[in-house]
């Protein structure tokens, strides 16, 4: 039979080569993406949606607006002067007698309001209580002012008027000490209420020092395992790792027993005469930042430690024998070559930092806590979970930003080391 140069080739089958690969390449992908899939749901069920559902609860809003719809709707023309007029008050008196018999609802919806005003909650309640109003017992304005005196506050009223949407960036202002005005203009809250950029600010310092002390613990360190001989390189680098096989806590306490006044190290020091009394080592910023070094250390020693084995001795003793002094050669041809290693480490050390809650809590003072320690307040404290959502928003959002940083400084490529 003749064949053309332009005639396909054919199978057995006389079906086209070509078509039959393409067959081949979707069964190939298929196959793939079935293999993939249950990694994909469980990354989607525990850590993509708990993420989303996270962003959402730092900007959800409903308590009120589900309670009194109409009312913010009429208060959106009030200007905010004065009291809103009798038509507004009116729709008011009406929800509130609706809502008289759902007590969930104007609990919440209570506790809601009384974020933004201290006592808004027990007005609110009180409020309902004396529901409904008689029209024909005079103005409105003079019933609820009659039934309690802040009532004649615009304050009050204006806080209404803010809920006119289910979504809200109080929490978020809130976590970021902006507050709004009078004027319904946002501006940073004065140094005696502001309280959250300082926690931030101090958990990014804590962090910051806790990265630099395994740093400069782990970099040695890590040097020193490289360059001895690989059996006792392998001895010691399971030491490094026996404290991941350790839980946080258990090891927080051990140091709880070591850094007390009557704790072993307090007891050498004076055994030896360096100290006369006990120094105070556990619960304040001392006592947090051994216990964190002490966790943290190995997840800087690993990262620099990989990226170490990799670097060819014969580059140090190219450069000496050049006529290098081994410290220039050491920082000018080794160190640059660790860059990725040292970076992956920081990164891992710091980001996990900001989200320390046990050692803080067990081994620090009021002073020393961080922002993990907030989230954890309002969550099973209070039960905000708007304000427990929005601080851990922010930490994602630092989480994120510290990674952009370093992709650009160092390359996230270089994240897996090879």
């Amino acid at each position: 039979m003749n064949m053309t140069a332009d005639a396909p080739l054919l199978a057995a089958d006389g079906v086209p080569l070509a078509v039959k690969l393409k067959r081949a390449e979707r069964r190939k992908k298929l196959r793939a993406a079935l293999l993939v899939a249950p990694l994909a749901v469980f990354l989607l069920a525990t850590f993509i949606l708990p993420i989303a559902l996270l962003l959402y609860r730092s900007v959800e809003n409903p308590e009120v607006p589900a309670m009194l719809p109409k009312t913010v709707s009429a208060l959106a023309g009030w200007q905010g002067q004065g009291l809103p007029d009798e038509a507004a008050l009116g729709v008011f008196a009406q929800e509130l007698t609706a809502a008289k018999d759902n007590k969930a609802m104007v609990g919440n919806a209570a506790k809601r309001l009384n974020m933004e005003i201290s006592g808004y909650r027990s007005l609110l309640t009180k409020t309902v209580r004396a529901m409904p109003l008689d029209p024909a017992a005079g103005p409105l304005r003079e019933q609820f002012v009659n039934i309690d005196e802040r009532w004649a506050e615009a304050d009050y009223w204006r806080v209404l008027r803010h809920h006119d949407s289910r979504y809200t960036g109080f929490y978020l202002q809130s976590s970021l000490d902006i507050k709004r005005g009078a004027d319904d203009s946002l501006h940073m809250a004065g140094d005696d209420e502001a309280i959250y950029l300082k926690i931030f600010g101090r958990t990014l310092w804590m962090s910051a020092v806790v990265t630099l002390f395994c740093f400069l613990l782990g970099y040695p360190l890590a040097y020193w395992l490289v360059n001895l001989p690989t059996r006792k390189s392998n001895l010691l680098m399971i030491v490094v790792l026996l404290p991941f096989w350790t839980s946080v806590l258990v090891r927080v306490a051990a140091w709880i027993v070591l850094l007390q006044n009557e704790g072993l190290i307090n007891g050498a020091l004076m055994a030896m005469g360096f100290v006369d009394s006990p120094v105070q080592l556990a619960f304040n910023r001392i006592g947090v930042y051994i216990a964190m070094v002490h966790i943290l250390l190995p997840f800087m020693i690993l990262p620099v430690f990989s990226v170490m084995k990799a670097i060819p001795p014969t580059y140090m003793r190219a450069a000496v024998s050049l006529g290098s002094h081994p410290i220039p050669a050491f920082w000018k041809v080794y160190f640059p070559q660790t860059v990725a290693g040292v970076g992956a480490g920081a990164l891992l050390v710091f980001i996990m930092s900001i989200g320390y809650y046990i050692t803080p809590a067990l081994l620090g003072g009021p002073d020393d806590q961080m922002v993990s320690y907030y989230v954890a307040f309002f969550t099973n404290n209070t039960v905000n979970w708007g304000m427990a959502a929005a601080l851990g928003s922010l930490l994602l959002i630092a989480t994120m930003a510290l990674y952009t940083l370093y992709a650009r400084i160092v390359g996230a490529n270089r994240l897996s080391l090879g």
